[in-house]
């Protein structure tokens, strides 16, 4: 989920200056191999914290990385990740990501939960789904070990599906969706959800990340499984002293994903291309993360 998202769409490209070719232009902008590196220290890779899982093969590291879980369409050359919804197809001869609404219900889809699994729908005392007022999702309810168990079988056949198509990683989103719970949820009931969806991703051959909540724990990271991280936003928010996305570094060395939106102009995305733009993936997005040649499109990476 795009953090603080804005309903607004940025309807003209991203004016950056730069050296990188152009790889494609739609009604935005799509940049590959822009890096704005000035070190003169050597760099040394910090020592992750969080092994992968045996069996399972992480994406590529700093590689060209395409975030289409707004809509399916042809990457551009070069690309070596591509994250799309599960509802899409993988792209062919690229590592490729499914994108699972794991904590929260997609609007579209709230009619089966609640002709279905109405139970399994986090809800006030007096029985009003709680929801995500950003994105206007509903909230599952991952309060107890047998829901936790429930709904970890209705997403593993959601993953059984990736697999069988030939998605190599899958990533559940909303892990932090205790924060908008009103209290009903806590970090412990999305870690243990969090160990359920790890193992059976495992079992399915996929590696599996953890997406956002740089808050967890090494311990608790360490019981989950998570195999690489998608960090969105990270440049804009602290952590200790430095960034979250230096959080995220520690737990898994180069296995991280960046991901700055435009809406907010591009300086978090310059600063991350300059700070570790050749060590991990980094893009730029637009935050609805509309397809190539959709109104306000955009798509940069280091």
């Amino acid at each position: 989920m795009q953090r603080f998202a804005s309903t607004l769409v940025l309807r003209a490209a991203v004016g950056m200056v730069c050296s990188a070719a152009v790889i494609a232009t739609g009604c935005g902008t799509e940049v590959r191999g822009q890096s704005s590196m000035d070190r003169n220290e050597p760099y040394v890779e910090p020592a992750p914290q969080a092994p992968v899982s045996s069996g399972v093969t992480p994406p590529p590291v700093h590689a060209v990385v395409d975030y289409q879980i707004g809509g399916a369409y042809p990457p551009a050359p070069g690309t070596g990740v591509v994250t799309r919804d599960r509802a899409e197809d993988p792209v062919e001869g690229v590592y490729s990501i499914c994108y699972i609404n794991a904590f929260q219900a997609q609007p579209d889809e709230s009619g089966f939960w609640e002709d279905r699994h109405p139970d399994l729908l986090l809800t006030t005392r007096d029985g009003r789904p709680v929801r995500d007022e950003e994105w206007d999702e509903p909230l599952l309810d991952i309060s107890t070990a047998d829901k936790r168990e429930r709904l970890a079988a209705i997403v593993d056949g959601w993953m059984a599906d990736c697999a069988d198509r030939g998605f190599k990683a899958v990533e559940p989103d909303n892990l932090d969706s205790w924060t908008r719970s009103g209290g009903r949820l806590t970090r412990d009931h999305a870690v243990e959800y969090s160990r359920l969806l790890a193992q059976n991703a495992h079992a399915r051959g996929m590696a599996i990340a953890q997406k956002n909540a740089a808050e967890l724990t090494d311990a608790q990271i360490r019981l989950i499984g998570f195999d690489f991280a998608v960090a969105e936003e990270c440049q804009q928010y602290s952590w200790g002293t430095g960034t979250e996305c230096d959080r995220y570094r520690s737990v898994y060395g180069v296995r991280v994903i960046e991901i700055e939106y435009s809406d907010g102009g591009t300086a978090a995305f310059t600063a991350a291309c300059r700070e570790r733009g050749d060590q991990i993936s980094v893009l730029l997005r637009d935050r609805d993360v509309v397809p190539r040649g959709a109104d306000g499109y955009v798509n940069r990476s280091c």
